[in-house]
């Protein structure tokens, strides 16, 4: 082979990894990203080692939403409003270089507040029905089960919650949050440990501007195991969460 058609070909291959990259990085702005899972206070909805997809689109774009938070604009571009209910991803606003995985609770202009353990959505109850316990393990490797119930939200969103410290823990009891216009109010489905908007001076009311899209599909699972330890998954798999839809 020449040193003209070496550099051929070597041209050629490097504008098809130029492609590539380009191509993936608009799928990753534009339509879906992938996360994961590192701890546990969206259990039981999210377990760590999920792997999921969120969908850019679904609430429009902020440069949030882009691949390296390029701050090209500001406000919302197109797109829905986030729905009460919906679990989405989210820049955490006291640190915008962390992404954050909760629940949207509290909508523009909503007043929230917690009253032993029961939610308040605008100075009313909202119903929780207590089902089968929970099976977690703690610190020293030990199975316990904690109290699980479903919650409807007001819409009629139902979704599953975990009170491992009963009713009595840190944030079971508080004043009322009253959500500003433009954000919105984030809980995590296990809501005992979970730092979300209920603790202002780490997280607060998120505005619409950082969320980063809508939690659509688990696509991996895996328990006691990172993606790359490919020998662990016989064993590590969690065949039933694979391709599920989030609620």
């Amino acid at each position: 082979m020449t040193a003209s058609k070496k550099g051929e070909g070597w041209g050629e291959t490097i504008r098809t990894i130029v492609v590539a990259v380009l191509i993936a990085l608009t799928v990753r702005t534009l339509a879906f990203e992938p996360f994961t899972i590192p701890s546990g206070s969206m259990r039981p909805t999210l377990l760590v080692g999920d792997y999921l997809f969120v969908s850019k689109f679904s609430y429009g774009y902020s440069y949030h939403t882009l691949t390296f938070g390029v701050p090209l604009f500001s406000g919302r571009l197109l797109g829905d409003e986030p729905q009460r209910g919906d679990v989405v991803v989210f820049r955490n606003p006291r640190d915008t270089s962390t992404d954050f995985i909760k629940r949207v609770i509290g909508l523009p202009g909503d007043r929230i507040q917690m009253i032993g353990g029961v939610l308040h959505i605008n100075d009313r109850p909202v119903e929780r029905r207590r089902i089968e316990d929970f099976e977690i393990t703690n610190r020293f490797g030990d199975p316990v089960a904690v109290p699980q119930y479903i919650e409807t939200l007001p819409g009629g969103v139902e979704h599953r919650i975990l009170e491992v410290r009963g009713d009595t823990g840190f944030a079971d009891n508080t004043d009322v949050y009253a959500v500003p216009q433009g954000h919105y109010f984030m809980m995590g489905d296990n809501r005992d440990d979970s730092t979300d908007s209920r603790v202002l001076s780490a997280v607060g009311y998120v505005p619409i501007e950082n969320i980063v899209g809508r939690a659509e599909v688990l696509w991996f699972s895996l328990e006691d195991a990172s993606f790359i330890e490919i020998w662990e998954w016989p064993f590590a798999l969690r065949l039933s969460r694979m391709f599920t839809g989030i609620d």
